[in-house]
Formats: structure tokens, sequence, C-alpha cells
């Protein structure tokens, strides 16, 4: 298990912004795809957005499409979630997940990652 840490959580009114990030330590997320997920009390735990190791390729869900947006830093060695105009049905756990990989692709399938992240809480309320 890869050490993978989210931040940026926090509670935020309707209509509001975070940005969540997902860094790794000790080693390089480079030839890494990243994967955001969310889960919420009593549901499944939903796959979200995406990204393959050079950033080329991202992927969203149809829930999110248009308000989020996920981008990566090599430099920084981090992968973010920017979450705009965020909806009380957005409240969830939010994790970060990594699979190695050559090729240029990613995935919202949470069965296809074997490293996550321990999760930071988002929470949309007035």
């Amino acid at each position: 298990q890869l050490p993978l840490v989210e931040s940026g959580g926090g509670l935020v009114q309707p209509g509001g912004s975070l940005r969540l990030s997902c860094a790794a330590s000790g080693f390089t997320l480079d030839y890494y795809a990243i994967g955001w997920f969310r889960q919420a009390p009593g549901k499944e735990r939903e796959g979200i957005s995406c990204i393959s190791p050079s950033g080329g390729s991202k992927k969203y869900a149809d829930s999110v499409k248009g308000r989020f947006t996920i981008s990566r830093d090599t430099a920084k060695n981090t992968v973010f979630l920017q979450m705009n105009s965020l909806k009380p049905e957005d409240t969830a756990v939010y994790y970060c997940a990594a699979i190695y990989t050559i090729r240029e692709v990613s995935t919202l399938d949470p069965y296809d990652y074997n490293n996550w992240g321990q999760g930071t809480q988002v929470t949309v309320s007035k």
C-alpha cells in the first residue's frame, strides 16, 4: 500500500468551492493513473473523476461533469480535484486512489485501483 494523503475537505455552503489534494510521499505519481472517488453514508463508493499518468486523459462522472476539474502537478507530486458549484448531494468522504500503468489510460472503476488514501470529508450544507 503506497502512502496517499488527501486534504482540502471541509464544510462549505451550497454553490461554494473546494479544492482537494492527493499527495504522495516517498514515490512518484508520474507512472500512476489517479482516481477520485466518494462514498456517502449508506451508498456505494462512486468514481467521480480520473486522470492518466501524463494528464492527457481525463474522465468525469455525469454527476460532476462541468463542475469538477481534475489536474495533476508533477513538480508537487500531487493530483487536485477542483470542485465548484457544490451541492448538498456532493456530501461524502472523498478518496483518491492510484494504479500503476505505463498506458495513457484512467478508469472510474474502484476495483481497478490498489492504492487508496484515508479519505477527507466534504460536507455541503447551509
